[in-house]
């Protein structure tokens, strides 16, 4: 069984359709990377699935429940966390204070402020500083961490690398290094199509709300996939054009 399930999802702001009949199941353990122009609709799909954006029509099932209308909090306590585009960090508290708040949730499992101290060291010496005085990648090393600490099923992950200077990149993601090769079920949106194709078994590239790509990466190349990003190709797995 599919760990998350989505089914002719139909997010709307007022008339507008931004995410359009879109369907995918993800495998427990999978790496997904979800890839698209500006505007294609990648984070109104991620805010839906979280539960910050209502959805219109279709349905979402996270380990066989339906949370297609479950509030945010709820869907984090069963087991579906979001580090979201600009992270969204309580900036006059300390980093520790950020990372505590995830474990409010009560989920059982083996994160702890530790461990992710361990999983992004550059964290240690300012563990007890205000997040608003931190770095960039300090920053979203923090709001990454916040996410682990509830424990999730299911990691998203919205423009990892969106701000950051190269150098800062590579940091953040030699340091999710272990988390990829973890087992943890994950969906990367992220604009460096070369990070993507070396992390995620699978891509979706999509294009004014659709999927116009769904394919196992070791069965797409670049060329197809920027093919379907630009909207140059009628070729989808899986999906009608």
């Amino acid at each position: 069984m599919s760990i998350l399930s989505v089914k002719d999802l139909d997010v709307r702001y007022g008339q507008f359709r931004a995410v359009r009949g879109v369907s995918f199941d993800i495998a427990k353990g999978e790496i997904l990377a979800l890839v698209g122009a500006n505007g294609a609709g990648k984070t109104t799909l991620l805010r839906a699935l979280a539960g910050a954006n209502p959805v219109h029509g279709g349905s979402v099932h996270l380990n066989g429940a339906d949370i297609t209308h479950m509030p945010s909090h709820q869907r984090v306590a069963a087991g579906l966390a979001l580090v979201p585009e600009g992270r969204r960090l309580f900036l006059d508290m300390s980093i520790e204070e950020n990372l505590a708040l995830g474990r409010t949730v009560g989920r059982d499992g083996a994160w702890s402020i530790d461990r992710v101290l361990d999983t992004f060291p550059n964290l240690v010496k300012r563990r007890h500083a205000l997040t608003g005085t931190m770095s960039g990648g300090e920053q979203q090393a923090t709001a990454i961490g916040r996410a682990l600490m509830s424990n999730p099923d299911i990691l998203i992950f919205d423009e990892v690398s969106l701000g950051l200077s190269p150098l800062v990149v590579d940091q953040v993601y030699a340091s999710l290094d272990g988390l990829l090769k973890t087992g943890t079920t994950i969906i990367l949106v992220e604009q460096d199509l070369t990070r993507a194709m070396a992390v995620a078994d699978r891509v979706i590239c999509m294009l004014e709300g659709r999927i116009l790509l769904d394919s196992a990466m070791k069965d797409t190349s670049r060329d197809a996939i920027t093919e379907a990003y630009f909207g140059n190709s009628r070729r989808i797995e899986g999906h009608p054009a």
